[in-house]
C-alpha cells in the first residue's frame, strides 16, 4: 500500500516538473517573437522619422532670402557733371582782338548771336570802332542782325548790338535799349587796349 502511494507521488511529481518545463519553454519561445516585433516596430518608427522632411521656420526663410541691392543708392564710377559744368561746356566763346591785344568773350544765346556766329564761321569779322562819350566803342557791322532789345544797364566788358547793325563794346557803363551779344571774360588790360581813340576790332570764333 505504501509502495503504491509512493509510486503515485513520484509520478505526480514528475508530471509537475514536466508541465513546469513545458510552460517555461513556451515562455522562452514567445520571447523572441515579441522581441522581433518590438525590433520591427522600432525599425519602422526609425525609417518613418528618417524620411520625414524637416520643418522650416519663418526665421530660416527670412535668412535664406537674398537682400535686394538698391541700385538707386549705389555710387557711380567717376564724378558726375554738375549742371553748372554742363552749362559752362555748352557756352560758346569768341576771340576779340583789339589792336595787338586779344581777349576772350562768352557769347549769349539769342538769334543775334546765332547770326553773328554764322558770319564768323565764314571768316573773321573786322570793324572800325570809334569812341563815344568816354565809356564805349561803337562801329558799323555792315549788315543787320535779329534784335531782342531790352532796357539794359551795361558794365565794362559788355558787348551789345545797337539798332540792329552796330556793335558796341563798353569800358564804362550806360543804360539803353540793347541786344546783348557777350561779355569779356578777363578785363585785365581791357580799358588800356581800347584807349581813347579809334580802334580796329576783329571778332573770330575760338578753336
Amino acid at each position: 500500500m505504501k509502495k503504491g502511494l509512493s509510486l503515485a507521488l513520484v509520478t505526480i511529481f514528475a508530471l509537475t516538473i514536466l508541465l513546469t518545463g513545458c510552460g517555461n519553454g513556451e515562455q522562452v519561445e514567445s520571447d523572441p517573437e515579441s522581441s522581433s516585433a518590438a525590433q520591427i516596430e522600432t525599425t519602422t518608427s526609425s525609417e518613418s522619422t528618417s524620411y520625414s522632411e524637416p520643418e522650416t521656420s519663418e526665421q530660416d526663410i527670412a535668412l535664406e532670402e537674398p537682400e535686394e541691392s538698391d541700385s538707386s543708392t549705389a555710387p557711380e564710377s567717376g564724378e558726375p557733371e554738375t549742371e553748372q559744368d554742363e552749362e559752362e561746356n555748352s557756352e560758346m566763346q569768341m576771340n576779340v582782338q583789339v589792336g595787338g591785344s586779344t581777349f576772350t568773350a562768352t557769347l549769349e544765346e539769342n538769334e543775334a548771336v546765332d547770326a553773328l556766329v554764322d558770319m564768323m564761321e565764314q571768316g573773321s569779322v573786322t570793324i572800325q570802332m570809334s569812341d563815344y562819350s568816354g565809356f564805349e566803342k561803337v562801329g558799323p557791322l555792315g549788315t543787320s542782325l535779329p534784335t531782342s532789345n531790352q532796357q539794359t544797364t551795361t558794365q565794362a566788358g559788355d558787348i551789345v548790338l545797337y539798332q540792329g547793325n552796330q556793335i558796341v563794346m563798353f569800358y564804362g557803363s550806360n543804360s539803353w535799349s540793347y541786344t546783348r551779344l557777350g561779355h569779356i571774360n578777363d578785363l585785365t588790360g581791357w580799358e588800356e587796349a581800347l584807349g581813347s581813340g579809334d580802334v580796329t576790332v576783329t571778332f573770330s570764333l575760338t578753336e
